[in-house]
């Protein structure tokens, strides 16, 4: 290649540099939905590690918003994508990789994954939604997919076991709740985490969430919002007590859930019954985690005959 050549690629990847970094630090941010709880910082992040096509892992408390996070930045970078629900499989290798099928007219053959489409698809965003709670044969076969040394799939069951290439810019992008208070998940294996860049989402304030709750319940009077981030927020308190009387906090999913049965007519403390108590035990009667639930819902609870929902008088 030629001097002059070689100066004209070198000022397209400054010019290309130059413009990820403007988009990084500008546009991207107009972008973020004002649903989305996230520091400017955070963001940014996301936004640089799926241009730059890194895999990206958003752990947090359930109910924080990784999913919805992770659907924001598909939708800020309009790029193909993909969904998968690791949770809910029960065959992770049909689930990645395909399973032999029968039809008559054309007797056995092998029927590749949508997973197998989706990694040939250039700059396509996957999202492996509840990665934690996958069955470790989905991690295994992950495992080579995610090296970005490697970037392949083998599809052993296939005749003549072909390898696959992830296709060039390719985004994987994680959720995974790490702890030991969620059922159901399992260890994460060290070497499938450091394949990851890890974005966490950030447990919301009272204020930060009574913001969210009025953006999305304009019409409900803030004396009812603020109970419900009051509640949530006392209870992810007395749950960080290394003495406290429950041992789970509310989601914010949660809260999202209650503001909406007020704005469509439910009291308090119906919403209550229906979408707080169901999560906590009563074993223990006076002393069990409901009842200490119950004592304080009842104290920020607006009385029950009170049915100016939005606050619009007569």
């Amino acid at each position: 290649m030629s001097k002059k050549k070689d100066e004209t690629v070198l000022q397209d990847v400054v010019r290309s540099h130059s413009e990820t970094v403007d988009f990084i630090h500008g546009e991207s941010h107009k972008l973020k939905p004002k649903s989305i709880i996230m520091t400017k910082t955070k963001w940014k992040y996301l936004v640089r590690s799926a241009m730059r096509g890194k895999n990206i892992m958003m752990t947090g408390p359930a109910g924080s918003g990784k999913t919805m996070a992770a659907k924001s930045l598909v939708n800020a970078l309009n790029k193909p994508d993909f969904y998968f629900n690791l949770g809910a499989t029960q065959d992770p290798r049909t689930t990645l990789i395909g399973n032999t099928q029968f039809k008559a007219d054309q007797g056995t053959y092998f029927s590749q994954s949508l997973f197998v489409k989706a990694i040939q698809t250039p700059g396509a965003v996957i999202l492996l939604d509840e990665l934690s709670r996958a069955h470790p044969e989905a991690w295994n076969i992950l495992m080579t997919v995610l090296d970005e040394n490697q970037r392949y799939l083998r599809v052993d069951e296939q005749e003549g076991a072909p390898t696959i290439k992830v296709a060039e810019g390719v985004c994987f992008v994680a959720t995974a709740n790490i702890g030991t208070e969620y059922t159901a998940t399992r260890a994460l294996d060290k070497a499938l985490v450091d394949r990851f860049t890890i974005i966490e989402m950030d447990v919301l304030t009272k204020s930060d969430e009574l913001k969210l709750l009025k953006m999305m319940y304009p019409k409900v009077k803030e004396e009812k919002l603020n109970a419900v981030a009051s509640i949530t927020a006392q209870t992810r308190k007395e749950t960080a007590n290394d003495n406290g009387k429950i041992t789970n906090a509310l989601s914010t999913r949660t809260a999202v859930e209650i503001a909406s049965l007020i704005y469509d007519g439910f009291t308090l403390t119906e919403s209550a019954d229906v979408a707080i108590y169901p999560h906590y035990d009563q074993t223990g009667g006076g002393d069990s985690e409901r009842t200490y639930v119950k004592q304080l819902v009842q104290k920020f609870a607006v009385a029950d005959d009170d049915e100016d929902l939005f606050g619009q008088g007569d």
